[in-house]
């Protein structure tokens, strides 16, 4: 896949009067970085239970993965009151997919499993980020009128874990979590910072040690004390899914503890964002299908971690390498022109009979935007 050197935003028509915005290849870098680690963590899940070094990486990467997810998707998003066109390509990016792909999912488990679960407000595995996304558009303008968004976000996202009836039904326990990182991204944006710092430009070699070194630290920490770890299922901690209580913590201080994890996440996430390259590189144009990766990459793990595989024939470590390797060739195969261009009915469907066609004519663009602002130029 080739990268278009300058791209407006999907849906508009190029006007001389307007000039074209260039693509910055940091922001695609990250995507794909991001997506890598999202397919790396689902391969190496099952490897967990039987290796401490798969459980270390599983910790590493969830401790900060979808955080940095979250704010490159809030970067990109627009608190303004969305207008027909915005609030068409909700439809169109994100609830037709979740409904084509949850339809497929339950066919899916029906025909390997043999239940027929019929339930489309519980989202199939990796389907809650897209309802995730979704929540977000929707409240963001609204969160933009109030003062302190942010506090007031880690607030939902801290207080939400004392409530048991506020659960995976829409993803919503999910999503009230994740909220600081994706209302963090929007500020970064707002506030300026990332043009103000050059932090897409360049990178200082002693900021990068810095950033290695927070790495190293991290994992050294969870190596010398996995046992504890283990014991206290932090992983499910990292999902920001379960209720306090569901986590076995039903105290007052959980809450801290979720603040903690969120104040971890924040400073990984900015570890990360300064190793991503800021040039163009081998990974830069494959930062524009990150949705495909997203929703077709649980169909190739799943028979894999259905068969029991990779709790046979060869040590748990060496499959932990064999599935690192591999999540990186699954990203970049989804990733490519042929893989996208054979599904995007699917995950960027243009129904535009759907819509009724205003009286001023006013045409609904078609669903070119990945819901993660992959297409999107800030």
């Amino acid at each position: 896949m080739t990268l278009s050197p300058d791209e407006t935003e999907p849906g508009a028509t190029p006007s001389a009067a307007r000039p074209q915005k260039k693509r910055v290849p940091f922001w695609d870098n990250a995507r794909f970085a991001c997506i890598v680690l999202v397919v790396m963590g689902h391969g190496i899940q099952r490897l967990t239970e039987d290796s401490d070094a798969a459980l270390t990486v599983y910790l590493l990467i969830y401790a900060f993965h979808m955080p940095a997810f979250a704010i490159v998707s809030g970067y990109f998003s627009k608190s303004d009151p969305p207008g027909r066109r915005q609030m068409a390509r909700v439809i169109t990016d994100i609830l037709l997919p979740y409904l084509i792909m949850e339809s497929i999912w339950t066919l899916v488990q029906f025909g390997v499993e043999g239940e027929l679960n019929v339930n489309p407000t519980q989202p199939s595995w990796t389907l809650w980020f897209l309802l995730a996304l979704g929540i977000f558009r929707l409240i963001l303008p609204y969160l933009a009128l109030i003062r302190w968004p942010l506090l007031w976000a880690v607030v939902v996202s801290v207080g939400v874990g004392y409530l048991d009836n506020v659960d995976s039904t829409f993803s919503l326990s999910r999503t009230l979590g994740i909220l600081p990182f994706f209302v963090l991204g929007w500020k970064l944006r707002s506030w300026k910072l990332v043009d103000r710092w050059r932090v897409t430009e360049r990178q200082t070699w002693p900021v990068r040690a810095v950033a290695l070194g927070l790495f190293a630290a991290l994992a050294a920490v969870f190596v010398a004390f996995i046992d504890v770890w283990r014991d206290i299922d932090l992983r499910l901690w990292f999902f920001y899914d379960d209720s306090y209580q569901g986590l076995g913590e039903g105290v007052w201080w959980a809450g801290l503890v979720r603040l903690g994890l969120i104040s971890l996440a924040v400073l990984m996430s900015a570890a990360f964002f300064v190793l991503v390259p800021r040039r163009q590189t081998w990974m830069t144009g494959f930062g524009q299908a990150t949705m495909y990766v997203y929703l077709l990459h649980s169909f190739v793990l799943y028979p894999i971690r259905q068969s029991g595989m990779l709790r046979q024939g060869l040590d748990p470590d060496v499959w932990l390498v064999i599935m690192l390797v591999a999540a990186v060739g699954i990203a970049v195969v989804l990733s490519t022109a042929p893989v996208r261009r054979v599904f995007r009915p699917l995950i960027e469907p243009k129904p535009r009979w759907l819509f009724v066609r205003p009286a001023d004519e006013e045409r609904v663009g078609p669903s070119r935007t990945d819901p993660t602002g992959s297409r999107r130029t800030p």
